[in-house]
C-alpha cells in the first residue's frame, strides 16, 4: 500500500479536466497498490497565502526565536511539507492558465521550497532534500502543446520538472488531457487523455 498526496489546483470542481485526470491517476494507483490512503489538498478552497515578508521573514527564523506571529505565518508551510514527505506518491493537477500553472498552485510551490528544509546549498551544489518520492503530473490544456506550433509555448511541463527536482523530485511523470478547445480534437481530448495512464 502506498500513501498519496493529490494536489488539486482547478476551482472547476466537477467541471475540470484536470481532476478527472488526477483522480484516474488516482485511482490506477490503487488498483496497483491496494490498501492505499489518499490525502486530497484542494488549493481551490485551502488557500495558500501569496509570500510576503511575514511568511519569507518566519522561513528564515530558527523555530526556536520564533514569536506567535511567525509560527502563525509558517503553519501552511511546515504543513504542506509534511505531507510531502509523509506521502510515497505525489499526484499534481495543472491546468493551463496563460501558458502557465494557477496561481494557487505556484503559491503551494512557493511554500514547499525552502532553504534548509527541503532544499540546500553545499561543496557539490544545490542538494534537493525530498528523496524517493514518485510524482505524476496532471496536466491539461485547451490547445494541443505535446507538437505542433503551440509547443514552444508549454511551460508547464518543463517548469514543474525544475522547480521539484530543486528539492529533489526527480521522478516525474506528466499526463495530459489536452486540445479541449479544439474543433475535431474535443471530443475524443478526454478519452485519449485518460486512457495514455500507464503507470511506471
Amino acid at each position: 500500500m502506498k500513501k498519496i498526496l493529490h494536489i488539486i489546483s482547478s476551482p472547476r470542481g466537477a467541471a475540470s479536466f484536470s481532476i478527472k485526470l488526477g483522480n484516474a491517476i488516482i485511482e490506477k494507483l490503487k488498483a496497483e497498490y491496494p490498501g492505499s490512503t489518499v490525502k486530497e489538498t484542494d488549493l481551490a478552497n485551502q488557500h495558500f497565502p501569496h509570500l510576503e515578508e511575514a511568511q519569507i521573514t518566519s522561513f528564515f527564523t530558527p523555530a526556536e526565536n520564533r514569536t506567535p506571529e511567525n509560527i502563525i505565518a509558517v503553519k501552511h508551510s511546515d504543513n504542506a511539507i509534511k505531507d510531502i514527505v509523509d506521502a510515497d506518491i505525489i499526484v499534481i493537477g495543472a491546468p493551463m492558465y496563460n501558458y502557465t500553472i494557477p496561481s494557487a498552485l505556484k503559491a503551494w510551490l512557493d511554500h514547499i521550497i525552502r532553504a534548509g528544509v527541503t532544499f540546500k546549498y553545499d561543496e557539490n551544489g544545490l542538494q534537493g532534500l525530498i528523496k524517493g518520492k514518485k510524482v505524476y503530473i496532471a496536466e491539461t490544456s485547451g490547445a494541443v502543446y505535446t507538437e505542433g506550433p503551440m509547443q514552444s509555448f508549454d511551460f508547464i511541463a518543463p517548469y514543474l520538472k525544475a522547480v521539484l527536482s530543486h528539492i529533489g523530485l526527480t521522478d516525474v511523470t506528466i499526463f495530459r488531457i489536452e486540445g479541449t478547445s479544439i474543433p475535431g480534437v474535443q471530443d475524443t481530448a478526454v478519452e485519449k487523455g485518460l486512457n495514455s495512464i500507464i503507470l511506471n
